[in-house]
């Protein structure tokens, strides 16, 4: 039976996840480091300190450490968020719903926790869940299942009584590898993507979830 519902943020709650790409070439750009968008394949899936080790590795530069590289790109997005992103249409209501029929809500998300305590109360979004989690706190990123046990473990719940909305090819074998349902709301230009077969049901939107589907 699930009684918790656990969001991804970036691309599922907030139209963020184009402005990742934007703050980290202008950071990048900025330090001299030879990073283009072709050269975004190669952390798909990492976390920003992660990214900017790894571009330490292969493209090294003088001056700023990996890790100042990474809370510059931090401090970039927050405020590029903040001036141009927005809340998906159909995620209030789905909020709002969830909480009116009585299941934990979570928020499990890659992305930092500062990063997410900032957009998450500037949008107005702080007082519907329950738990709001960082993979700060865990070892590995999604893929990895760790995001999501930690977020269920802190709900109080079981990971089988968890079901999780994701955006992405990677939070979603996140899910599933921690042995939760998993629908998946793609962007249209990858709602096709074969790799979403995986998930127990696909919506457009979140303008389309309902109650009956956590049957």
């Amino acid at each position: 039976m699930i009684n918790a519902v656990i969001f991804d943020m970036d691309g599922l709650l907030l139209d963020t996840e184009p402005l990742w790409g934007q703050s980290m070439l202008r950071i990048a750009h900025k330090h001299n480091i030879p990073i283009t968008r072709e050269r975004f394949k190669e952390t798909t899936g990492l976390r920003i300190y992660e990214v900017t080790d790894h571009w330490a590795t292969h493209y090294p530069w003088q001056g700023k450490t990996p890790n100042e590289v990474a809370e510059e790109i931090l401090d970039d997005i927050i405020a590029l968020s903040k001036n141009h992103a927005s809340v998906f249409r159909g995620v209030i209501k789905t909020l709002t719903m969830l909480r009116h029929n009585g299941y934990k809500v979570g928020l499990a998300t890659s992305s930092p926790q500062r990063m997410v305590n900032e957009l998450v109360s500037y949008f107005g979004l702080t007082e519907y869940f329950d738990v709001i989690t960082s993979a700060d706190v865990v070892e590995l990123g999604k893929p990895h299942p760790a995001v999501f046990l930690h977020c269920a473990a802190s709900l109080g719940v079981k990971p089988t009584q968890c079901l999780v909305l994701e955006d992405s090819v990677n939070g979603t074998i996140a899910g599933k590898a921690a042995r939760m349902k998993v629908i998946a709301v793609p962007d249209p230009a990858h709602y096709n993507d074969p790799r979403f077969s995986i998930a127990d049901g696909m919506l457009h939107s979140l303008e389309d979830f309902t109650t009956t589907l956590l049957q």
